[in-house]
């Protein structure tokens, strides 16, 4: 019996990856996000064991070590796509402004709409809407392919700066439940952010310059282990822990950036970039499969009917209007006109659903908010899948006019040669 459940274990992870990379292929040539194809499977396996009455084990403890893991390889492998040149300093400022712009406008207009609808005080309202305002890059990295390179990179940039942003906002505000006066708490805050910016800098030199000397097909996955352990040991200290993620993987990115000078002495180009190229593989690869397993369980875990009833969609439905509002505004004073389909590219998805565990449990009692989550999540997602559709379309039949266009061009050009000819007979 023993070996026919790890054999049948086997058959359930093996099958759930293939799945999933199917997912990615119907993905790309659709525009469905391969996210929402995930939480929906789960959700089918949930209704499967209901319909036979069997019990649905509970995974809720798996989905939060997935999601932890997730949230620093998907922060990780955002951070090694990001290039710090001089062309790009422009795109840079206008999607850190949006993503800051956008966070903390959405989550304080948001918080006075839970203020007024649920009885919360302000502290614990932004608790609940600074999640929501956070964009999912766990969705929107996999998702963007089809779009121009320009707006690609806008997206990778807005929805990086948006998850650390989120993040350190977020584990602020948890300090401000404390007994402790504000003036503590901002300096205790501060302190700590500008200790690990520092600590990160020190230790992603260190780990870059050992790195390059070790040999083995072995040194990937433990400098990700190394990692994840400065990660949590971080979590553990109250640290903003995920800039260390960042850091590094900004600086191994851009390593000639960072190692200039006489620095530069200390890097063998060639090594660096074998581990930067191996890194990227490795790094993706795993947070591929974090990412599969995390959205199936999360749409195990979900109830569809915490999200019908009045007061959840009303609430849902003014966040989702204020979300989509004021990433409008922002998007047309940093880019003008040329906003879609980067307007309704505004997934929520792994990071919030992290955030919200973190939300103390005396709260979310009180505040019954998991059917909003989720009816914003879903929203927002089908949201995303419409434009990306759209967007799609629209390229395919613009490319379709451009082929059209050359062909008469090219059979006028043809007719006024043969013209020419005929006179000069």
């Amino acid at each position: 019996m023993d070996h026919l459940n790890s054999y049948v274990l086997i058959i359930i992870f093996s099958s759930t990856i293939i799945i999933s990379y199917f997912y990615n292929i119907y993905s790309k040539k659709s525009g469905i996000p391969s996210v929402l194809l995930l939480i929906l499977t789960g959700m089918l396996i949930n209704f499967g064991f209901f319909i036979s009455e069997l019990a649905s084990p509970n995974l809720f403890s798996v989905l939060k070590i997935l999601g932890v893991v997730g949230l620093a390889l998907i922060v990780l492998e955002a951070a090694l796509d990001l290039r710090l040149v001089k062309e790009k300093a422009g795109m840079i400022f206008k999607s850190l402004s949006v993503a800051v712009i956008g966070l903390f406008a959405t989550s304080y207009i948001g918080a006075l709409v839970l203020c007024y609808a649920l009885e919360m005080n302000m502290v614990e309202a932004l608790l609940f809407t600074v999640p929501l305002a956070i964009l999912s890059s766990a969705i929107i990295l996999p998702s963007i392919d089809s779009l121009d390179d320009d707006r690609k990179e806008f997206m990778i940039y807005e929805s990086t700066f948006s998850d650390i942003l989120g993040i350190v906002l977020f584990y602020s505000l948890l300090s401000f439940l404390g007994p402790d006066s504000k003036s503590e708490i901002y300096g205790e805050v501060f302190g700590n952010l500008m200790f690990t910016i520092v600590f990160s800098i020190i230790i992603s030199y260190i780990l870059i310059y050992f790195f390059q000397n070790i040999k083995g097909h072995d040194k990937l996955f433990l400098l990700i282990s190394i990692l994840l352990l400065l990660y949590a040991v971080g979590k553990l200290f109250h640290l903003s822990s995920l800039i260390i993620i960042l850091i590094f993987g900004m600086i191994l990115n851009n390593y000639k950036l960072f190692f200039a000078g006489g620095l530069s002495k200390l890097i063998d180009d060639k090594k660096v970039e074998s581990v930067l190229s191996d890194f990227k593989v490795v790094t993706g690869e795993s947070a591929f499969v974090i990412r599969t397993f995390f959205f199936i369980i999360f749409g195990w875990s979900v109830s569809l009917g915490s999200m019908f009833n009045l007061q959840t969609i009303s609430i849902g439905i003014v966040l989702l209007i204020i979300i989509y509002a004021i990433r409008a505004l922002c998007l047309f004073l940093f880019s003008g006109r040329y906003i879609f389909p980067q307007l309704f590219l505004a997934p929520r998805g792994l990071i919030t659903i992290l955030l919200f565990f973190a939300i103390p449990q005396e709260l979310t009692e009180k505040h019954d908010f998991d059917g909003v989550l989720l009816f914003i999540i879903l929203t927002s997602c089908l949201i995303m899948t419409w434009s990306l559709i759209k967007y799609k379309k629209k390229k395919e039949s613009d490319s379709l006019e451009m082929e059209i266009e050359d062909i008469e061009t090219s059979n006028t050009d043809d007719l006024l040669d043969q013209e020419i000819e005929e006179e000069d007979l």
